[in-house]
């Protein structure tokens, strides 16, 4: 390397290969360099020996693409690979690489050069960009063939070349990974021209995305995504560690890309096979049972019904319901009602007696109530969103989350959705309730918890509202269709409260407008209302009052 200090000595000399009348300088120590063919002499004066060759190309863009070929010793890449993608090096006096020189073509002309500085690692372009391919693909230009693998660096392509042993071709993309689809756009026939596409982006947030939309650019059924070993930042990394046998089946273990959302059914086999068994909770009523084979974590059921058909009485019911009948954890976010209305009506079903009222609450001494109290609000088993009115729908999500998530409550009770929908959203009420559903769904979909959502009717069309027992169907849902179609089941309950005979006035059918686990609809059962003890007890279909029926 001490020949490579010299200085030259001699200008405009011929060139013994080329035949160049002047291109050639030569140094002290005797050794000479054509600037027209880029071949080294070792001793100018003596036999012609050519120490190093580089294939001429017609460029008129050789200012910049200065240096010999030599090992990138700081990457781990050797001679033959630098030479092959045509990187030079340039050093200093003291023989130490400072510089890459990396070339980009125009079919067989170098009309650009790319120069990162070792010691900064900083990059100086030279010339232009301009109708130049990939990194690379000159070497395998109108040749096609079975795999091509796409980095996102020159000394990774060349670190792939070296791991591979030149088995396989290899590119890489020019601009990093923000000007990736660019690139790949601009080679796209290229691209598209071997079998396989393995892409092998640096292992960061970066790398990932540019990934994703390179993936989407290409034909279907051809990219395959690779995943560098834990610990791997890029192709090149694990080459300077000599990692051959892991990057080879890292490479054969890329994955075909597939669009989010679809998948090959044949592939889930097992999981279909071994799937966890969704475990039912029987509801409180037989009827209700029948339609709907019980209630289920992993599920949004809807609630509804007219203004005081006694949605909040069977909401009741089923939180005691779920604490008495499970260890499950439960939590209650009622907007409209403070935690002290919360309590009373879950104790006073647990009493079967209306302690909410002072006269029934003054019967019972300070013991029978605390005992009631600890039989069913049982320590770290129930949660209540204590705020009485809404407050901002972002606060109240995050208020709701932490129920689920950091109380690690597996049923929820939200009362009602119209009042979060007036908190998120001013005059579109519609597009309120279709993001509120999205959110609540999507809430559902993540945490696995089991959600009873109640929600109100529109008024019915007709003579009839719905506190005349019009009979319910999904189109009365207040305000969007989303409701129906993001619940997994939707209840309604229809009650004449105008009925001159109290039994029916008192006696709520329930009605079964969508399930999406049993598809079975249509009227489950009836509840009546106990005027004494305030709770709901099912009658048969005997002792139900059809209000077509004549009293």
């Amino acid at each position: 390397m001490e020949e490579r200090k010299s200085t030259f000595i001699k200008h405009k000399l011929p060139c013994k290969k080329c035949g160049g009348s002047d291109p050639v300088s030569m140094n002290a120590d005797g050794s000479a360099w054509c600037f027209s063919c880029s071949t080294r002499f070792p001793k100018y004066d003596e036999d012609y020996v050519p120490e190093e060759t580089v294939e001429k190309h017609t460029s008129t863009f050789l200012n910049s693409y200065t240096g010999i070929f030599d090992d990138l010793q700081d990457r781990g890449i050797s001679k033959a690979t630098a030479s092959k993608f045509g990187v030079r090096v340039v050093k200093d006096l003291a023989g130490k690489t400072i510089k890459h020189i990396y070339p980009f073509f125009n079919g067989t002309e170098i009309v650009g050069t790319k120069t990162r500085r070792i010691e900064d690692k900083q990059f100086l372009f030279n010339g232009t960009y301009e109708g130049t391919g990939l990194f690379g693909e000159q070497l395998y230009r109108n040749k096609g063939g079975k795999y091509l693998t796409i980095t996102e660096g020159e000394c990774d392509a060349m670190a792939v070349h070296e791991l591979f042993q030149g088995k396989y071709a290899v590119v890489s993309i020019k601009t990093g990974s923000a000007g990736a689809v660019k690139d790949i756009r601009e080679s796209i026939e290229f691209v598209e021209s071997f079998e396989n596409v393995v892409l092998c982006f640096d292992n960061d947030k970066a790398g990932r995305e540019a990934t994703k939309k390179v993936a989407r650019i290409i034909k279907p059924g051809k990219v395959r995504i690779m995943a560098l070993p834990n610990g791997f930042k890029d192709a090149n990394d694990m080459l300077k560690q000599k990692k051959f046998a892991e990057f080879t089946q890292a490479w054969w273990d890329a994955k075909t890309y597939t669009p989010s959302g679809i998948l090959d059914l044949s592939a889930k086999k097992d999981e279909w096979l071994n799937r966890e068994v969704k475990e039912s909770i029987a509801y409180p009523w037989e009827g209700l049972n029948k339609k709907l084979y019980g209630m289920r974590r992993g599920e949004l059921v809807t609630l509804t019904g007219g203004t005081g058909l006694g949605k909040s009485s069977v909401t009741r019911e089923l939180e005691h319901w779920l604490i008495k009948n499970t260890q499950d954890n439960v939590g209650i976010v009622a907007l409209e009602e403070n935690w002290l209305r919360t309590a009373d009506g879950i104790i006073s079903i647990e009493a079967n007696d209306r302690i909410y009222l002072n006269e029934t609450r003054d019967k019972y001494s300070d013991e029978q109530l605390q005992t009631m109290f600890d039989n069913v609000i049982q320590k770290g088993r129930v949660f209540i969103h204590a705020h009485l009115g809404a407050t901002d729908i972002e606060e109240i999500f995050s208020k709701l989350r932490y129920i689920i998530v950091g109380c690690q409550c597996k049923w929820i009770v939200v009362d009602h959705l119209h009042m979060l929908v007036n908190v998120m959203t001013e005059g579109d009420e519609r597009r309120g309730i279709d993001s509120l559903m999205n959110r609540l769904r999507s809430l559902v979909e993540e945490t696995g918890v089991g959600m009873f959502l109640v929600s109100h009717l529109r008024r019915a069309n007709g003579d009839k509202g719905h506190e005349n027992g019009v009979e319910v169907s999904l189109s009365h849902l207040k305000g969007s269709q989303g409701i129906a179609q993001l619940s997994d089941c939707v209840i309604a309950l229809e009650r004449n409260q105008q009925a001159e005979n109290p039994e029916e006035a008192n006696t709520t059918k329930v009605r079964v407008l969508k399930s999406r686990y049993t598809g079975d609809t249509g009227l489950a059962c009836s509840l009546r209302y106990n005027p004494d003890t305030g709770r709901l007890f099912e009658v048969s279909e005997e002792q139900t009052f059809d209000n077509e029926f004549d009293f």
